[in-house]
């Protein structure tokens, strides 16, 4: 009797929606990640048991990770037959895994298996995001237990590069750890919003704040808009949530990149600035650029008070470059204002909204 109560049960899980995270007993809005549930679950793409919780340290197995994910892309789910033996079309998530085996966002051992009751881990994660979003930037990670060979490790660069992911403070990634319902839901809100990807940022972090726009003032007397939006793909490039600046009419596109080893400025399908790199010291030396085209910089000052027309920062770090411009970065501002080395300001913060 258990083995035929067993998938009913399930079933009715997967039916029932809760309609907010903190209706759930087991999930207190200090959870960790209360907010991308409750986000998710507004949404339909996670959805709570028969009694009442939502488990969110519950581990995700291989056919629950493809509902969510049919889910978020609106697939119909209607029970079917897959492309994999151990997944038959009586099987309670078999048109969820069909649609998403067919959208080429999962893929089976190469032995004709699914394993839909195994759990997902890290590594496997990141590679079905990383095809959920169509991610097309990457960023080199520095993680010590993602080997460069490893066939996850192009997807982690891209998860990093997104503002998906940070890893851990100890620098790992940790790939083979079992995945959560609330680190699933985390991957994914971060993949839709930009107010998540505010939480994929190291401590101390120098990126700016994603849901907010920024004004500078150039030494030309025009005025720089920065703002984080959906751009198009183009040229049959994926370019996706980053950076978008417009000066006078004219549009172009950047990426704060960061890693817990240093902070830059990449831009789409190119190489990429070092801006600063950590720990930030007094003294440390860093070179950007390419071949003959590199540049030295020195990290000259820490705890700076910089005077900019947006407001006064007294925890800017100075930059200097061979050419004696300086640059002063803020956390949570990137960089605020840059003067040359004739002491006229190249680009100044002038408002934050």
């Amino acid at each position: 009797m258990k083995k035929l109560m067993s998938p009913l049960v399930l079933v009715m899980s997967l039916l029932l929606v809760l309609p907010v995270a903190g209706a759930a007993p087991d999930m207190p809005e200090s959870h960790q990640f209360y907010e991308e549930i409750d986000y998710l679950m507004e949404k339909g793409v996670i959805r709570g048991y028969p009694d009442g919780t939502v488990r969110p340290d519950a581990v995700v197995t291989r056919a629950e990770a493809a509902v969510m994910i049919g889910r978020l892309k609106g697939f119909d789910g209607t029970q079917k037959a897959t492309p994999f033996r151990d997944v038959p079309a009586s099987h309670f998530a078999s048109g969820f895994i069909a649609e998403a085996a067919n959208a080429g966002y999962i893929r089976g051992d190469g032995n004709g298996l699914y394993r839909p009751n195994s759990p997902i881990n890290r590594g496997e994660m990141a590679v079905v995001v990383e095809r959920v979003f169509n991610l097309g930037l990457g960023f080199n990670h520095s993680f010590k237990d993602v080997p460069q060979h490893a066939y996850y490790s192009e997807a982690i660069s891209k998860l990093l590069a997104a503002n998906i992911t940070i890893g851990y403070s100890d620098n790992t990634f940790r790939p083979r750890q079992e995945v959560t319902r609330g680190q699933f839901a985390a991957f994914l809100a971060r993949g839709l919003e930009p107010e998540f990807k505010n939480d994929a940022r190291i401590a101390r972090s120098y990126q700016k704040d994603k849901t907010k726009t920024y004004t500078y003032q150039m030494s030309d007397g025009t005025t720089a808009v920065h703002r984080f939006a959906d751009v198009p793909d183009r040229g049959g490039l994926a370019y996706g949530l980053m950076w978008t600046v417009q000066v006078e009419g004219d549009v172009y596109e950047y990426l704060e990149l960061e890693n817990y080893q240093m902070f830059a400025f990449g831009y789409p399908y190119s190489e990429y600035d070092l801006a600063l790199v950590y720990p930030v010291r007094v003294d440390i030396t860093f070179d950007t650029g390419l071949g003959d085209e590199t540049i030295t910089n020195t990290i000259t000052g820490v705890n700076k008070t910089v005077r900019t027309q947006y407001r006064t920062f007294t925890n800017a770090t100075e930059v200097t470059t061979e050419s004696g411009l300086k640059y002063y970065m803020v956390e949570d501002f990137s960089t605020v204002k840059s003067i040359n080395a004739q002491g006229r300001v190249e680009s100044e913060l002038v408002n934050v909204e």
